[in-house]
């Protein structure tokens, strides 16, 4: 592992936040999004975090993910402090060790499934090799469909591209944002095999935030998440034992 003045080796984690806060806006008007979060993710693990509306889920990934700044504390990723980069350095960082699915795909309509997949590569300024962007399309079952574009596909199809387009960098962990979302149920149930596939079978990290205990169910572990704070976790449970830890956490007073 690397050393210097933004590394650390105090930890094996792949991402871990110490006491993070995000607060929005000023005086008596501020919003405290985040309220001094501490959690770690360990290489090749699955975990999911839930929580109510307004809980904080999408802050906690935005501030795990390195897409949005804490108010206070630190986010590490590798051993790589997060919170001290510059905006450059940041956005390389992300390019290149980070990698992301969101519920809404974000595919450019323009460019062929293998050109999307291909985007990270070229963004980074490395050509792409054609042998590693066939490769993760055939990890998500899609290598015959590599010039197809995004209208010619099915939702499923398109975000099992954007799963390809995550894994082409070989990140260190890849954080997905309500990945099932816009998909229907046999579908989802297919994109959280690949997910649950891309940790048992290749080792990788995956931080999901869901709404849905099914699709939790898939993960090693459930964080939930209220007023900001961590205030549960669950760990190897099934949907309906996640079901009802959300009900009686929507139902308690935080």
């Amino acid at each position: 592992m690397k050393t210097g003045p933004n590394h650390t080796d105090d930890t094996d984690d792949v991402v871990r936040l110490r006491s993070v806060s995000r607060r929005y806006g000023a005086g008596d008007g501020a919003v405290t999004a985040l309220d001094a979060v501490s959690a770690a993710f360990a290489r090749g693990t699955f975990t999911a975090v839930m929580g109510p509306s307004g809980s904080g889920k999408s802050t906690f990934l935005q501030c795990a993910a390195g897409l949005d700044r804490p108010t206070s504390g630190s986010v590490l990723l590798g051993g790589t402090e997060l919170t001290g980069l510059s905006e450059r350095r940041l956005t390389l960082l992300r390019r290149e060790r980070v990698g992301f699915v969101f519920q809404a795909f974000n595919l450019l309509p323009s460019l062929t499934a293998e050109q999307n997949v291909a985007l990270p590569l070229r963004l980074s300024g490395r050509r792409p090799p054609r042998g590693r962007v066939r490769e993760v399309l055939g990890r998500v079952g899609l290598a015959d469909r590599a010039r197809h574009r995004p209208t010619e596909l099915s939702g499923g199809q398109q975000q099992r591209v954007a799963l390809a387009r995550a894994l082409v960098t070989r990140p260190e962990v890849v954080f997905a944002d309500e990945p099932t979302g816009a998909l229907d149920s046999r579908t989802g149930r297919e994109v959280l095999a690949l997910l649950r596939g891309m940790v048992d079978v290749d080792g990788q990290t995956v931080v999901m935030v869901t709404h849905d205990p099914v699709a939790a169910a898939r993960a090693d572990r459930v964080l939930f998440l209220a007023d900001g704070r961590v205030h549960d976790e669950l760990t190897g449970s099934g949907a309906e034992a996640i079901a009802a830890r959300m009900t009686h956490l929507e139902a308690t007073p935080c």
